[in-house]
């Protein structure tokens, strides 16, 4: 049994957690306009104190940014990925 709990409190390692969701899972983080700017430095004129919505790979990799969740799930669907719920 205690070698069965040390098994579940494993650590992924860094590719393991790269390779999750194989390019089918994301997820929606939403940013304040400077964490977004930090985040997207190639977009310019990103509007000051609002909330942005930017949809991530499950790898982490940013996919899109938009100003509404609404925009971020129908890009999410569009590209036929799955949603995961962040705790």
């Amino acid at each position: 049994m205690t070698e069965h709990r040390d098994q579940l409190k494993k650590s992924m390692t860094t590719s393991e957690f790269a390779e999750l969701g194989g390019g089918e899972v994301a997820y929606i983080k939403t940013l304040t306009s400077d964490q977004a700017h930090k985040m997207f430095p190639a977009i310019e004129g990103l509007p000051e104190g609002i909330n942005l919505y930017a949809l991530h790979a499950a790898d982490g990799t940013p996919l899109a940014l938009t100003d509404s969740m609404q925009a971020a799930l129908g890009h999410a669907l569009g590209d036929e990925l799955e949603i995961a719920s962040l705790h």
